[in-house]
């Protein structure tokens, strides 16, 4: 079955940190792109990071950019995020998904606070 199954969403307080990973089946991963995206509490979708197939080039939004480190591990199919001095405003539903949006996790829950 061609999935991307996300993990590692919880509860943390503000400045802790937390590690999502994505773990993709049914396609050939390492010839794909991905992106991080998430979608905060009544408001749209926004990008959060990418990387390339290979994962030696990675972007970052603003938002994030010096907290957030987009990873991945081609030999085991997954992708990883390690999010760092979280913010109450990066509360959301974080899914990984191919660059295109072809494919989409169910997504994992990231609540920041006190």
């Amino acid at each position: 079955e061609v999935q991307l199954v996300e993990s590692g969403g919880g509860l943390v307080q503000p400045g802790g940190s937390l590690r999502l990973s994505c773990a993709a089946s049914g396609f050939a991963f390492s010839s794909y792109a991905m992106n991080w995206v998430r979608q905060a509490p009544g408001k749209g979708l926004e990008w959060v990071s990418r990387i390339s197939s290979a994962g030696g080039n990675s972007r970052y939004a603003d938002s994030v950019k010096g907290r957030f480190t987009m990873s991945r591990d081609n030999a085991k199919n997954t992708l990883y995020l390690q999010m760092n001095s979280l913010k109450p405003e990066d509360t959301a539903v974080y899914y990984c998904a191919k660059v295109d949006d072809s494919l989409r996790g169910q997504g994992t829950q990231v609540t920041v606070s006190s």
